[in-house]
């Protein structure tokens, strides 16, 4: 009797699972119709994708529909002008994760496929589109296609990471010892490097696939080099965001002394972004109330007229107490500042007074923010 019983459950057990089975292959292999109708955007519609403008492009389609009327999945395939969609540039699920028959897609996204259809800034890719249709196994083609004209912006998606390279730059050729630029803002980048006669060019990776940039006398542009004919300290600036690029010559930079108003002596430059000045006297300022011990420091720079600018770097407070051997090494960091005699100042450590110092200051991407140090010499 026991055994007759779980035999009649086991057989019962079987049937459902069998009839689970069937009806989620039922569900799976359920028939979808092609979307017929595109509604948005029109054929032919021209989009020009605006410099640094954040917006998208609507697309919309007739809805398909699911003969078992389940749920119908879209993706919105995009190809070359005269593709077939066999193996289409770049496809994306509507949105909803697929459940909506409308995609909401970018500019940058847009401004991606152009690029990848072999359009380079500024030029205008001629793009067809259309939408596949499924349960989420077998996709279903449109039998309706559109074209849609994308002008790429000026600039370029922004990089990660962008290195120079070349044999004007302190790395030379060998791509594994590029110089880092330290990021500055969404898309911005600089550096504070000297460069010699030859070429250099801008990358975004040191290995693997790798993206390059130079400057074509205009703006910034994919591929090629920039030449560079004499020995000098620039500060390089790429703005992938506009393809901007300016390059301007440092010449001098200098420890400047609040109280006697004037740099006390200059640091000298030692590459990658660094200048020293080494065993340099520090000695107080007497003033009726105490010994003043503050500085900054002042950077020359030579403008493409010829005439020169000078910047100050200081402290992004505007006033200090004086530093200690256990002051943080955030103490330190600099910012561009204002001419004032005495805000935005350093502090020496008061032991340093009538004896001597090494001085570093360092612009590069190695440190968290552009900073100094000052080390009592033994």
């Amino acid at each position: 009797m026991k055994k007759t019983l779980y035999c009649l459950v086991a057989g019962l057990a079987a049937l459902l699972f069998i009839t689970s089975c069937k009806k989620d292959k039922t569900i799976k292999n359920a028939d979808v119709t092609a979307v017929t109708n595109l509604f948005a955007p029109e054929d032919a519609k021209a989009v020009k994708i605006p410099s640094g403008a954040s917006g998208s492009v609507t697309f919309e389609w007739a809805q398909a529909h699911a003969s078992d009327n389940g749920l119908v999945l879209y993706e919105v395939a995009f190809d070359k002008d005269g593709g077939d969609f066999s193996k289409p540039l770049y496809t994306v699920p509507s949105d909803g994760n697929g459940l909506y028959n409308k995609l909401t897609l970018s500019y940058s996204d847009l401004n991606k496929i152009a690029s990848i259809a072999g359009a380079k800034p500024e030029e205008i890719a001629k793009l067809i589109w259309t939408v596949r249709s499924s349960r989420g196994v077998n996709l279903t083609p449109s039998t309706v296609k559109r074209t849609i004209m994308v002008q790429r912006p000026v600039g370029f998606e922004s990089p990660d990471a962008v290195y120079i390279t070349g044999s004007a730059t302190e790395g030379g050729t060998d791509i594994s010892k590029a110089v880092k630029m330290k990021k500055v803002g969404e898309g911005k980048f600089e550096v504070y490097t000297s460069l010699k006669p030859g070429t250099y060019q801008f990358v975004d990776a040191k290995t693997g696939i790798i993206k390059k940039y130079s400057f074509n006398g205009s703006r910034l542009v994919e591929d090629g080099e920039t030449n560079n004919s004499d020995t000098k300290v620039v500060k390089l600036e790429v703005s992938f965001n506009d393809a901007l690029f300016k390059a301007t010559e440092v010449t001098r930079v200098g420890l400047w002394f609040s109280a006697d108003n004037k740099i006390w002596f200059d640091l000298t430059y030692a590459g990658n972004g660094t200048w020293t000045a080494d065993n340099k006297p520090i000695v107080f300022h007497q003033e009726s109330w105490g010994r003043d011990e503050r500085y900054k420091f002042r950077f020359t720079f030579k403008n493409a007229d010829g005439s020169t600018t000078d910047q100050y770097f200081g402290s992004t407070n505007r006033d200090n107490s004086a530093a200690t051997s256990a002051t943080s090494p955030t103490y330190f960091y600099m910012v561009p500042v204002d001419n004032s005699v005495y805000d935005y100042t350093f502090k020496f450590n008061h032991d340093f007074d009538n004896k001597s110092a090494d001085i570093k200051v360092m612009m590069n991407a190695d440190v968290p923010a552009y900073t100094h140090t000052v080390t009592l010499k033994q």
